[in-house]
């Protein structure tokens, strides 16, 4: 049980989400862990006219954020327009307390399911669509490309993502906040059980390089689960992630967020290690090729670009560059 797992902020969390919605969206989006959109606009920025040619644009945000949040909506509609397409952001909640509560309540697996649920029910979508990915949002697009594919992302753009899961939450200090308490309850001894998995997003791509060995890993961690680090290994994965013609990997140099910081360009710390970093290559999931990372960057579809900054830290100009560069060029 959640008692007995020391869940004590874990409980108070699950009772403010049932009591007071509001109180629990507004402590989650000024928590140590939230990851919101807040770039300058492009003071170069025009609009074009729309192109046929290019397909629509996708977004996913980040902890604490939200599709409903002055800032996703405007880097969307900015973004879109500068393209010349058609762009949304999908949100895993109807509204912006539940869309900022399930950022951190909803588990990784079912969000993914939310995901493409709503991406199926646009038909403006149908034809495939291209992706932009924000910290935690980029967890959601590749659980997204390796579940579903269909329709197709042609190509995604992982900013400061999450993609290889985190070792940890250094910048979040249970004693000054009860999301963090309730993250530090979750990530202890009993991080890879079913209950404790079903109950934070986060948790779900927790990545205890010191338990990556350990039956309990091998048979509940979802992200264990997509790497095919699991006690089953699913050959879809690596069918589905090959549909998608580019991976866009963009680094925060500075970034105190995404523990180890190379994650964000599929690297991860050593098993058994938290101090010796691996890069992309010299991870299980590429040299095994355990879900087509490696047979991508075989063909040309891995990218890597950074920013100077700490986590979220980049302008509009750098996003439409990246655009520009990988996608309508």
């Amino acid at each position: 049980s959640i008692e007995s797992s020391n869940g004590g902020a874990l409980l108070e969390v699950l009772q403010l989400a049932a009591e007071a919605p509001e109180d629990l969206a507004k402590l989650i989006r000024e928590s140590p862990l939230a990851a919101i959109v807040d770039v300058p606009a492009d003071p170069s920025f025009k609009a074009r006219s729309h192109s046929s040619n290019q397909l629509p644009f996708v977004f996913a945000h980040g902890m604490g954020d939200s599709c409903f949040n002055p800032g996703m909506k405007r880097i969307t509609k900015d973004t879109a327009a500068h393209v010349g397409v058609y762009g949304t952001c999908i949100p895993t909640g109807n509204n912006i307390i539940t869309d900022t509560i399930n950022g951190f309540l909803l588990t990784m697996d079912k969000s993914v399911d939310v995901f493409a649920e709503k991406i199926r029910a646009d038909p403006k979508l149908a034809g495939g669509f291209n992706a932009v990915g924000f910290s935690q949002g980029n967890s959601l697009i590749r659980g997204y490309i390796q579940k579903y594919n269909d329709p197709p992302v042609n190509a995604v753009i992982h900013v400061h993502g999450t993609v290889s899961g985190v070792s940890g939450f250094p910048q979040c200090n249970p004693a000054k906040s009860i999301i963090c308490r309730a993250v530090a309850d979750a990530c202890g001894d009993a991080a890879y059980n079913p209950l404790t998995q079903g109950l934070l997003f986060q948790v779900d791509y927790f990545r205890d390089p010191s338990k990556v060995s350990t039956n309990s890993y091998k048979k509940f961690s979802q992200l264990g689960e997509w790497n095919n680090e699991g006690e089953t290994t699913n050959s879809t994965y690596a069918t589905n992630f090959g549909k998608t013609n580019a991976f866009v990997m963009v680094k925060a140099l500075g970034d105190t967020m995404v523990f180890p910081n190379e994650g964000e360009w599929w690297g991860h710390f050593k098993d058994g290690s938290k101090k010796e970093i691996l890069t992309m290559n010299q991870t299980a999931w590429y040299t095994n090729d355990m879900f087509g990372l490696r047979t991508a960057d075989e063909a040309g579809k891995i990218h890597f670009e950074t920013t100077a900054g700490n986590h979220l830290q980049f302008t509009e100009e750098q996003l439409f560059g990246w655009v520009d560069k990988y996608i309508v060029a």
